[in-house]
């Protein structure tokens, strides 16, 4: 009641509060003094804030408001101008001040940043280029422009996936925050190939190709073009890129093998022409020809030759427009000798090899053109500098203590695999520069390639030979309780060129099992290993026995059972076993030969069939050495494209590590990037391992802390952005004593480098000066300002 004795008038009004994450939230706060001992507090609104009332004779309303799940009631009565107060009825309620708005707004903002940072890669390529032209003795430019989600980056460029771009007198590479660029003078057709660009920033990695392609003649194939259109021949082919390589000698004959040319002249080359000289005591006579139709890159020289003779070989080619000029000699070949020490190396090659430390590898041998590059080192095309023999120089990149016993295991191993089905290894050297393993040089090539050629035959009964031979090879290795772990097409090699007998290769993965002492391994190539390798899992014997399923699998289909879209995604098919035999695939396949296969791609180990009981499976005994009845040649267009497939993913250079590809898999594809390429080399993954060094620096702030003067109950934000890798760990001082969070101080750090102080229901003790601290490994910064509390 009031004096005059009338009802008063009660007005009641229900404040909303909603919070909107896009807009920084404030939340104003008026006090208000009316007089008695509570205080009542005035919400505003603002932009983030609504504020709804209404007013009427009823009771109070509930504020949706709710603070550690107790709702909070208010009361509001209008006072003088208007003016409206507000009081809780809940007096262990404490209402949301403008920092507990702040604080839902940062949170609010930081999984909204999180968010959009997940949907963007750490690093993203401008409109890279895909293929880069240029003529033969231009200068050649690639060039990418990216964009970082953070700042250093770090860049790389790696040629071929195998050897790091460095700058040198012809080659410039230059690199900043957002592009990099490669220029080479004077490009020449050694040039041309891929170049892989490798950006880094402390978030993640991407790459992408360049492809370059230098034409030797690009003035001389326009002529040819123009001549070929007016009716007029094409131009001849250029040389064999390679000189003649021998191999296979015997005290009369020899295999010739050589690379065909760089250009063909506009037209197909048709054929070779094999070139012979005699060199002896005297005059030395002129070339004469040993082959005028030779059809392809190798030649088995059967007669003609004396048993006593020295000879060097050259050998040209040729296409409708006419005949190229000779290659490169070969070196000469002493037949008398070639018979003596290769009888000595058939004896050689099973005996135990000493790895020899007094010497060099070039002290006996001579060192020839490369052969391939692996993930362990080069091979390179040896010959003995006395006997002349040919052979075959893996060089280990044997930089630390780690890679030298490695290097010493696998030729260890290859002490006890003395077999005619397995490739020999003739000596060893280990000086403090190189650790080299000399092999037998094998001439035949790869196994698939020679299948994929018109005039050799492809049937179920010759795979079953092929097959077979695996076997006897496998279960030599198995019975010294060795597991191979690496077979792939790749390694299975014929002996020559025309013959169909075949080795295997490669035992660089290769390990001796222990009793009592699983072995776990964490390599291999997605298409062929097991399950057991990606589950982590003990692997043992059986696990070579998938292998050689895989293998038959594609050598009677021409393709891949667990072949994915990615590496993943083929991991993921492997894990389940899961595969099929297509009708058209296996259409003339018999049954028997899909038993074998399912008799070896069992997802348990145990249940696969052993290198023994696969050489008595009934397809094995069904086609014997001995079987003379023929089967239906098989269709070659898809070996063809798992060829033309395998060329980009040949793990032959480097055999990938499976937790690293599942590592790459996770990572944002950048334009021209395919989880479909090759492995790097050691010396490209070294070099990329590299960046993260180079992306290490010492703190570095980009905004500096500001000098600011707020009001006694305010709230204050301190920022201050900083930079540096590692990621820098922040510490705040007041007047040089460090800060602690308390109910009203929070410290914020965004991925960003985004550094805050929040304090709030600021007092007069607030004041100071205020230092953000930030240290990494590299070293440390500082930064201050001073925060001035007024009354």
């Amino acid at each position: 009641m009031d004096k005059e004795g009338q009802k008063s008038k009660t007005f009641v009004s229900t404040f909303r509060l909603v919070l909107k994450p896009k807009a920084s939230t404030l939340l104003v706060v008026k006090q208000k003094n009316d007089g008695l001992d509570t205080k009542n507090r005035t919400l505003t609104g603002s932009s983030n804030v609504e504020v709804s009332s209404s007013t009427g004779k009823s009771a109070p309303s509930h504020n949706p408001l709710r603070r550690n799940g107790v709702a909070s009631q208010s009361q509001c009565s209008t006072g003088d101008a208007g003016t409206h107060t507000c009081r809780s009825d809940s007096a262990a309620e404490r209402r949301p001040t403008s920092a507990d708005v702040h604080i839902i707004d940062i949170t609010e903002r930081r999984r909204q940043a999180k968010a959009s940072a997940k949907k963007e890669p750490p690093v993203q390529f401008l409109n890279p280029p895909e293929q880069v032209e240029v003529r033969v003795g231009e200068r050649a430019r690639l060039h990418c422009e990216f964009r970082s989600s953070s700042v250093p980056v770090a860049c790389c460029w790696i040629y071929n996936r195998d050897k790091v771009v460095e700058t040198t007198q012809r080659v410039s590479v230059r690199s900043s925050e957002t592009q990099s660029s490669v220029e080479i003078s004077g490009a020449g057709p050694a040039d041309g190939g891929s170049y892989t660009i490798v950006v880094r920033n402390k978030e993640g990695t991407a790459n992408h190709t360049v492809s370059l392609t230098c034409h030797r003649a690009m003035i001389r194939s326009l002529n040819v073009l123009v001549s070929s259109q007016s009716g007029l021949s094409a131009d001849r082919p250029d040389p064999p890129a390679s000189q003649p390589v021998v191999s296979q000698l015997t005290s009369v004959s020899l295999v010739l093998s050589w690379t065909g040319p760089s250009y063909d002249g506009g037209k197909a080359v048709q054929g070779y022409i094999v070139e012979v000289r005699p060199e002896g005591l005297g005059k030395t006579p002129g070339w004469t020809e040993l082959a005028t139709r030779c059809k392809s890159t190798s030649y088995h020289v059967r007669s003609g030759l004396d048993p006593l003779g020295r000879y060097r070989f050259r050998v040209r080619a040729y296409n409708s427009a006419g005949i190229s000029e000779p290659s490169q000699e070969s070196e000469c070949v002493k037949m008398a000798t070639t018979r003596v020490s290769r009888q000595h190396q058939q004896l050689a090659s099973y005996d135990t090899i000493t790895i020899n430390s007094k010497h060099r590898v070039t002290d006996h041998y001579n060192v020839h053109e490369k052969l391939g590059v692996g993930k362990f080192g080069e091979v390179f095309r040896l010959s003995h500098k006395e006997t002349g023999q040919v052979c075959a120089g893996k060089f280990y990149r044997a930089r630390t203590a780690k890679d030298r016993a490695a290097a010493r295991k696998e030729i260890e191993l290859m002490n006890c695999l003395h077999h005619p089905k397995l490739v020999q290894c003739l000596a060893a050297y280990d000086a403090r520069a190189e650790t080299v393993m000399v092999l037998e040089y094998i001439a035949g090539g790869e196994l698939f390639e020679r299948l994929v050629d018109d005039n050799f035959e492809h049937t179920e009964l010759t795979s079953a030979r092929y097959m077979r031979q695996i076997l006897q090879g496998m279960e030599y290795v198995h019975k010294q309780n060795i597991v191979h772990l690496d077979l792939k097409p790749e390694n299975i090699v014929c002996v020559d060129t025309t013959g169909t007998q075949i080795k295997i290769i490669d035992f660089g993965l290769a390990s001796k099992l222990e009793d009592n002492k699983p072995l776990m391994v964490m390599h291999g190539t997605p298409e062929f290993v097991a399950p057991e390798v990606i589950s982590y899992e003990p692997v043992g014997l059986e696990t070579d026995m998938w292998s050689i399923g895989v293998i038959c699998f594609i050598l009677l289909s021409g393709e891949s059972p667990f072949q994915g879209n990615s590496d993943t995604e083929t991991l993921a098919l492997v894990t389940e076993a899961s595969y099929e035999f297509d009708e058209e695939s296996f259409e003339d396949i018999s049954e028997q030969a899909k038993d074998f296969i399912r008799s070896l791609l069992k997802k348990d180990r145990r249940c696969r069939l052993s290198c023994t009981e696969a050489l008595v499976h009934p397809w094995m005994i069904s086609f014997t050495p001995l079987t003379r009845c023929s089967t239906k040649s098989l269709n070659k267009d898809k070996m063809r494209r798992f060829l033309a497939k395998r060329k980009w993913k040949k793990t032959g250079k480097a055999v990938l590590a499976l937790q690293r590809m599942a590592n790459l898999s996770n990572r944002p594809e950048s334009p021209g990037s395919s989880s479909e390429e090759p492995g790097w080399s050691q010396e490209a993954e070294e070099a990329i391992e590299s960046l993260d060094k180079q992306l290490r620096s010492e703190p570095r702030f980009r905004q500096a802390l500001r000098d600011t003067i707020h009001p006694t109950g305010a709230t204050a934000r301190l920022t201050c952005i900083v930079n540096g890798y590692p990621q820098p760990t922040v510490q705040w001082l007041q007047n040089g004593n460090p800060v602690t969070e308390s109910s009203r101080t929070t410290m914020e750090e965004e991925e960003d480098g985004l550094c805050a102080l929040v304090l709030a229901d600021l007092n007069p003790s607030d004041s100071g000066i205020y230092t953000c601290k930030a240290s990494n490994k590299q070293g440390e910064a500082t930064c201050s300002a001073k925060l001035k509390v007024e009354m």
